[in-house]
């Protein structure tokens, strides 16, 4: 530093331009530019995820893709149903599952830019006012006794990604927050199909209850013909008995059906955000047997499921955490700089002589933990074979679901074809078990033993035709709803 030239009341400094400092200061930064580009830790490779050729269980069913319905999202239009449709719609925007659900998405996401923002410098300024009065009996005092200090600092401090750490650490978040993006496709589709399966549900009751009022109503005319029959002397007081008895019966499971579909359309009013108060779904029979529903090949269930996809995720996360522990056995650096200017006073604060600055580096390198990186690294690795233990095992549960619902529906088609002919028959021999008592060739016990098989045929019917719309809904759950890998974000 020289003295340019002096002013009366103040002398002006001039820092000349150091040629030598700039190269060395150049040559720095571009050496920590190309030590940037080192990234330690394995890069990441999907684990391998065998497929079978074919489904087991598939013999049924066509391997063509799903329904325009099914592959835009909206599988439940399948059913032709304006209800369910109606209060599938509600689920996105009402349901407070959902809701909490992205905001953990958001959350994540949010956790991306935070740890991104370890890849740029930071920098802090402030504004600094004071009036400083000296002790006129301190030693070497001189005439100014009293000043104004006025100063505005800058601070920028930058740790260069020299071993990759932070690109590390940001894509274990990015990970992390595309598996939670996954996360939230499964519970949308958890619980549309939620929806779906109460609703139908309730809808077997419904046919249900339908089934057991018109029962009633025919137990009620054959109690009435057999009052008169006792009346006419045609009959016993014991026929009388079992005849009320019947109906009484038949009355209770009727109301007990009530109770079950209050529960669940509690829990459709939940699933859609209403209070059970406030919501109400009008009785409608089941009478419709559920859609075809093609599958795919086995090798599209893992673009398919969103489960799948957040395991396969959180695998890429727990790899480049190994990055991160790896990265913490090299130095770190750190570049400072300050600068800013101060002055006396507000008129020359922004001028030149009144501007400082300095600049620094630091390099440093932890010589002993005890352990402690090694334990960390150690850590990383099992974290990571548990990621991809864990991911393997989503891909044999999902094939399972589907095995599983195609079985289902494969039984419960044959088993209702058998059960439309047991209904048949039970009504054959109700219808001559009437016949031979009206013209009293057996007692009331017959009948009455008629009547209980019908019956009971008659709901075990209305019970698999429910127990298969289930399964259909289970099955479109498991071959992911329509939902595919391509819907999660990049971040």
């Amino acid at each position: 530093m020289r003295l340019a030239s002096r002013e009366p009341g103040r002398a002006r400094f001039h820092r000349p331009i150091n040629c030598s400092r700039l190269r060395i200061i150049g040559s720095s930064a571009l050496a920590a530019i190309l030590l940037a580009s080192c990234t330690v830790g394995p890069n990441y490779v999907r684990p391998p995820a065998p497929a079978p050729a074919n489904y087991k269980e598939n013999s049924n069913f066509a391997l063509a893709q799903p329904s325009a319905a099914i592959a835009k999202g909206a599988w439940w239009e399948i059913y032709n149903d304006p209800q369910l449709n109606a209060l599938e719609d509600q689920v996105d925007s009402s349901n407070l599952t959902l809701a909490a659900e992205q905001e953990r998405f958001v959350q994540a996401r949010a956790a991306v830019r935070i740890t991104r923002s370890g890849l740029y410098p930071t920098a802090s300024g402030g504004l600094s006012v004071s009036r400083d009065i000296l002790s006129q009996n301190r030693p070497l005092a001189s005439s100014t006794s009293s000043y104004n200090d006025l100063s505005i600092p800058v601070d920028a401090s930058y740790e260069p990604d020299v071993w990759g750490r932070v690109r590390r650490s940001v894509e274990a978040s990015r990970s992390e927050a595309q598996a939670t993006s996954a996360d939230l496709a499964s519970v949308s589709l958890s619980l549309h199909a939620e929806v779906a399966l109460d609703y139908f549900a309730l809808r077997g009751l419904d046919a249900q209850k339908q089934l057991l009022d018109s029962t009633v109503i025919s137990y009620q005319k054959a109690l009435d013909l057999t009052q008169t029959r006792y009346k006419g002397g045609l009959a016993s007081a014991v026929d009388v008995a079992q005849a009320r008895t019947q109906l009484e019966s038949t009355r209770a499971q009727a109301i007990d059906v009530e109770v079950q579909r209050a529960q669940f359309e509690h829990a459709v009013a939940v699933l859609v955000g209403k209070p059970p108060a406030e919501f109400n779904l009008p009785p409608s029979p089941l009478t419709t047997p559920p859609p075809n529903i093609p599958v795919g090949l086995p090798s599209e269930l893992l673009q398919r499921r969103p489960d799948i996809a957040g395991a396969e995720r959180r695998v890429q996360e727990a790899n480049a955490n190994i990055g991160v522990a790896r990265a913490a056995y090299f130095p770190t650096f750190t570049i400072g700089a300050t600068g800013g200017f101060e002055s006396t006073s507000v008129g020359t604060l922004l001028q030149g002589p009144s501007g400082f600055w300095s600049l620094a580096g630091q390099a440093a390198e932890l010589l002993f933990d005890g352990g402690s990186r090694r334990g960390a690294s150690e850590q990383a690795k099992s974290a990571y074979n548990e990621a991809v233990d864990n991911y393997r095992q989503a891909i044999l549960s999902a094939f399972q679901d589907v095995e599983d619902n195609l079985a289902a529906l494969c039984v419960l088609q044959e088993e209702a074809q058998t059960q439309h002919d047991a209904v048949i028959a039970a009504q054959h021999s109700l219808s001559l078990s009437e016949t031979r008592y009206r013209g009293g060739v057996t007692n009331y016990l017959e009948v009455t033993t008629a009547q209980t098989a019908a019956l009971a045929n008659e709901v075990t019917a209305v019970n698999l035709l429910s127990r298969r719309l289930s399964a259909s809904v289970l099955l479109v759950k498991a071959i992911g709803g329509g939902w595919n890998v391509s819907k999660i974000p990049s971040m």
